[in-house]
């Protein structure tokens, strides 16, 4: 096996891959000096994100032996880093000082990022422990929806008065290193309200007695600290802002978006969107608890069962009208539901990214309603025809003991096909909306509820139309 460090061209699923890989054959030592040893080797020879990203794979004690052996600049990265799951692990075998000490050295968002995955008691037990001023900030933050702009900001920026000069700029920047957000220099009036500011190359090529009022530049984009996560990311998507201001109603600056925290953002809704189309939103990994990934499954399934169980009552109901309802109309409900699921699935989808990716304005929305709708009609009548056709020839080619006229086969298949794709067309394109309008994710209208609806009223708009072209063909 190549070394990780030399191998610069590594993806990062096989750096993945050959981090767990070591670990485990550490994991497998005979003694438990020896496993320490090779953790404390392979803690010093990585990078502590790739084993933050390494660890989930991991079980959860092999992940406090791999913390504990960290230097005490790696663990605050690794924290930030790993999964969910393995931080509160960590911090639950952690006694508070220990815990203190690394907290002292993270950003403040980072830090209550961290402290999320303990209990409200303990929160509040090493907050007295922690600086005052610190401590007050992180309160604060705590107190927000994680999904707010002021919980992904942060609160350690550079801003300065217009007359300061770049050279006292420089020399302030170079006193304080902890200060990472560079990018962009903030600039305040003497009312303390944001005016505008200045792009670090600009520090950089202008004499060092140049003020930063004659530098700067206007602020185009801010948004305010409860603005949601979505329309964070919208503004820096379209615009490209790697630092987005935080402003009060006061205008003044409260802290800053970097284009990191909205990438982190972007995949956080990406996972929460693909895990409600599914109809999950467990954690993914190999040692997460079975139980666990029981109950983050089984309300979604209930509804799928719930389903189920209606449609078998439905069946049962119609099937009692033996002389209106026909035999052969049983043999092509996996065909009726499987088609109008899938074109209902397909319509929310394309309106769930639309959605996500705020492509769709409210005029836009109508808009795509209006051709999801037409292309719904457009598949149901193609696809009909198609099937009912299909079903004619099949008939005379294989004639059936059922003794009805394969017209009137083809017919009725035709016609309940095309009345269960629009049933699964209206579902999913205004399933979406109304869970948008009723303040929930419409991510989750594309998982098993469209589904479990779907089914139910496409069987029952073809046993519908079969009762009724029945009733019509052979006057029952």
């Amino acid at each position: 096996m190549s070394d990780l460090l030399t191998d610069r061209d590594a993806k990062t699923s096989t750096v993945d891959d050959i981090l767990k890989e070591k670990l485990e054959r550490a994991l497998h030592q005979l003694t438990y000096e020896v496993q320490v040893h090779e953790m404390a080797k392979i803690a010093s020879e990585h990078n502590a994100i790739d084993l933050a990203y390494a660890a989930s794979r991991m079980p959860l004690a092999a992940c406090l032996v791999l913390f504990e052996n960290l230097s005490g600049s790696e663990k605050a990265p690794f924290l930030i880093n790993a999964q969910e799951t393995v931080v509160a692990h960590i911090l639950r075998h952690l006694d508070d000082a220990a815990i203190v000490e690394f907290i002292n050295k993270m950003p403040t968002d980072e830090a209550v990022w961290v402290l999320d995955n303990v209990s409200d008691r303990k929160f509040r037990r090493l907050l007295k422990l922690l600086d005052s001023k610190k401590a007050q900030k992180m309160l604060n933050l705590r107190s927000k929806d994680c999904h707010t702009a002021q919980r992904m900001m942060v609160n350690d920026f550079f801003v300065f008065s217009m007359d300061t000069t770049i050279g006292e700029v420089s020399e302030y920047i170079r006193e304080h290193p902890h200060i990472e957000m560079t990018r962009r220099i903030f600039v305040q009036n003497d009312k303390g309200q944001l005016q505008g500011y200045v792009p670090d190359r600009n520090l950089i090529i202008n004499p060092p007695t140049l003020a930063l009022k004659q530098v700067m530049r206007s602020i185009s984009h801010s948004v305010g600290p409860e603005a949601q996560r979505e329309e964070v990311v919208d503004v820096v998507e379209r615009y490209k802002i790697p630092a987005l201001p935080v402003l009060d109603s006061e205008s003044k600056l409260m802290g800053v978006i970097c284009y990191e925290d909205v990438v982190e953002a972007l995949e956080d809704i990406a996972d929460e969107t693909i895990a409600h189309m599914g109809g999950t939103n467990e954690s993914i990994g190999e040692y997460e608890p079975v139980w666990r990934k029981l109950v983050a499954r089984a309300p979604w399934l209930l509804v799928t069962l719930i389903a189920g169980l209606v449609n078998a009552f439905c069946m049962a109901f119609f099937d009692s009208y033996e002389g209106v309802l026909l035999a052969f109309v049983f043999f092509f409900v996996p065909l009726i539901t499987g088609m109008s699921g899938n074109i209902g699935i397909q319509c929310s989808t394309v309106l769930v990214r639309g959605m996500a990716t705020g492509l769709l304005s409210n005029k836009g929305t109508r808009e795509a309603v209006r051709h999801e709708l037409i292309i719904g009609l457009c598949m149901g009548l193609f696809f009909g025809v198609l099937s009912g056709l299909l079903v004619f020839l099949l008939d005379i080619s294989a004639p059936s003991h059922i003794a009805v006229n394969p017209v009137i086969i083809g017919i009725i298949v035709c016609a309940g096909l095309m009345g269960a794709c629009m049933v699964g067309t209206l579902l999913g394109v205004f399933s979406p909306l109304f869970f948008s309008k009723m303040g929930v994710d419409p991510a989750i209208a594309s998982g098993p509820i469209v589904t479990a609806f779907n089914d139910i009223f496409s069987m029952m708009i073809y046993f519908l139309i079969s009762w009724g072209l029945g009733s019509l063909f052979f006057g029952l």
